[in-house]
């Protein structure tokens, strides 16, 4: 492998301003990493990053070669024209950032287009980060499809070797094959390594996962927060606030779709509470005969938004 360095670079600033932190604190930084374009049902991972950047102060300390990682002809990134030239470019960028929390305590965010190519170098590129900023804990989250109702709590997956960061919360996975991701990747190494590393998979009802679903960042965003130590309270009070106008809208179009509609999400209830009841592990995967599958409960919910959208609803 080439040398994984070459695929970054520091910001000359930025990284004098971690280095101050971490002669003044030994304890070490936490990181926080996600990335765009993986299965991230719910938008869960994007909504925390985007409330992340948009609200906090942040400062950049290293900056990753897009242009060897991405592939443009997979993901084009946009160009504005107007009216005989172009005016814009959205560069797309994969980025290390100090930022402070609401008590001024500082915490690192790597986030970006997931790479294409190169996921191995990109990978040791991150443990060299790491290790060279003395991170002592790597958070990663994004959620999952599941088959579960709206109407119940958002369940958490924990994974990597900090699991005992978020007690009280099991796996639901013996074993599973999935698509790897490079977000995944990272963790995978990292553990290898010996470093601290925790993933938060938010449980998102399968029939929403093509849309934003703010309770489940709201409930990933408060697990990392409880994991950490880090204060969040301006990213969970916008999280807070448009998952209770999703809820709204949601209850909205449930009323207006007949009973077919809520016939299906009412089996989901019924089996989302035998699970609670019984404490079966695995359950909420599996696709029983009386109840729909995943993609008959989304087709349907589909066609209900799609009927709207054509009678001019939102």
């Amino acid at each position: 492998m080439l040398d994984p360095q070459d695929v970054y670079a520091w910001d000359p600033s930025g990284l004098a301003t971690v280095d101050a932190i971490s002669s003044r604190d030994s304890a070490g930084l936490v990181l926080l990493y996600h990335f765009e374009g993986y299965i991230d049902a719910g938008e869960t991972g994007e909504q925390i990053v985007n409330r992340l950047l948009d609200g906090l102060p942040r400062q950049v300390v290293a900056r990753f070669d897009h242009d060897r990682l991405v592939d443009y002809r997979a993901r084009r990134p946009l160009l504005t024209f107007e009216n005989d030239h172009w005016t814009s470019y959205e560069t797309p960028a994969i980025e290390l950032y100090l930022v402070r929390d609401a008590t001024g305590a500082p915490f690192l965010l790597l986030t970006g287009p997931e790479p294409d190519v190169e996921w191995e170098r990109f990978a040791a590129a991150v443990r060299q980060i790491i290790e060279r900023l003395g991170v002592r804990l790597s958070v990663n989250f994004h959620g999952i499809p599941m088959g579960v109702p709206h109407t119940r709590p958002v369940g958490l997956t924990p994974h990597g070797n900090r699991t005992d960061l978020m007690p009280g919360h099991r796996g639901y996975f013996t074993e599973a094959q999935v698509p790897g991701s490079a977000e995944s990747l990272i963790e995978f190494r990292l553990a290898e390594a010996g470093h601290d590393v925790l993933g938060v998979a938010a449980h998102v009802p399968h029939y929403l996962a093509r849309s934003a679903y703010p309770d489940a960042a709201l409930t990933a965003l408060e697990a990392v927060t409880a994991a950490t130590g880090l204060v969040l309270p301006g990213a969970a009070h916008a999280l807070r606030t448009e998952a209770h106008k999703t809820q709204e809208e949601i209850e909205r179009q449930l009323s207006e779709g007949g009973d077919e509609l809520v016939s299906l999400v009412r089996g989901l209830e019924h089996q989302y509470d035998a699970v609670a009841g019984v404490g079966t592990r695995g359950s909420l995967v599996a696709e029983p005969a009386d109840l729909p599958s995943a993609d008959e409960l989304g087709a349907e919910f589909e066609r209900f938004l799609a009927e709207r959208e054509g009678e001019g609803g939102s």
